[in-house]
């Protein structure tokens, strides 16, 4: 039997560049991280449930669930949640997570969601359109699938945060990519995201039908202090993430 084991280095075949954002590839390590992180489990998830505010018997789609745990909260709540994720392997892990009370469907935010128009009170977005090059088309379906009246709370990297990540600072009225590792269970995972300056985040919000409802820099929950006293002060201190509460305007009265 041919094994690649077997065959003289010069004569083995190149490895495979290791793909960016391949949730598929690492979805254990990083569902562990995300669970108790600072950055997550005490900052980013405590501010999308702040913004999101009373929930029973709302029906909430968690777009790009990951791992299940905002479902979960959101669940806890009341909420009647439906989660999505392009990441068979995080579908997997929510599923084991959330059993079998929760729907939860494979599917890329750049297609079209198999959802019906107006199924759903709210979206919550957690650090997700980020990885998005154009915004447009999914915020076309996100509005589609919301009821009038209906809300979608996203999460998304600081811009200015993105802006000084690079050296040389790219230009900051552009749309630009930015690349870099994540360490994960010891392993390193190549990400890649889209940076926007805020005003074309914003514009896209409203293009897509959407009026603007509350954008907040949030602090994290006081109680990481005490847990993470080495780094609770740079997060309180630096901004990391920008918040999005925008809603879709109600339907006209019949006359």
């Amino acid at each position: 039997m041919d094994r690649a084991a077997d065959r003289p280095e010069s004569l083995a075949p190149p490895a495979e560049p290791a793909r960016v954002n391949d949730y598929d590839d690492f979805a254990e390590a990083y569902a562990t991280e995300n669970e108790h992180s600072l950055v997550n489990a005490y900052y980013e998830r405590p501010a999308m449930l702040a913004l999101a505010g009373e929930v029973a018997g709302r029906r909430v789609l968690d777009a790009g669930c990951g791992s299940g745990p905002l479902s979960a909260a959101l669940r806890d709540r009341g909420a009647v949640v439906t989660g999505i994720d392009a990441s068979a392997g995080m579908l997997a892990l929510a599923r084991r997570r959330l059993g079998a009370d929760v729907p939860l469907h494979r599917a890329d935010l750049r297609d079209r969601l198999p959802f019906e128009d107006g199924a759903f009170d709210d979206v919550v977005a957690s650090l997700v359109l980020h990885y998005l090059e154009d915004w447009g088309p999914t915020l076309a379906e996100l509005r589609r699938v919301l009821r009038p009246g209906g809300r979608l709370i996203a999460s998304v990297d600081h811009p200015f945060v993105a802006y000084t990540f690079q050296e040389p600072r790219p230009d900051y009225f552009a749309t630009t990519s930015y690349t870099f590792d994540w360490t994960l269970g010891g392993r390193s995972a190549p990400m890649k995201f889209w940076r926007k300056p805020l005003h074309e985040m914003t514009e896209a919000l409203t293009t897509a039908g959407f009026r603007l409802s509350a954008l907040s820099e949030p602090q994290p929950d006081p109680a990481a202090r005490a847990l993470f006293p080495d780094d609770f002060h740079g997060l309180a201190t630096t901004p990391c993430f920008l918040f999005f509460v925008v809603e879709v305007p109600p339907a006209a009265p019949d006359r």
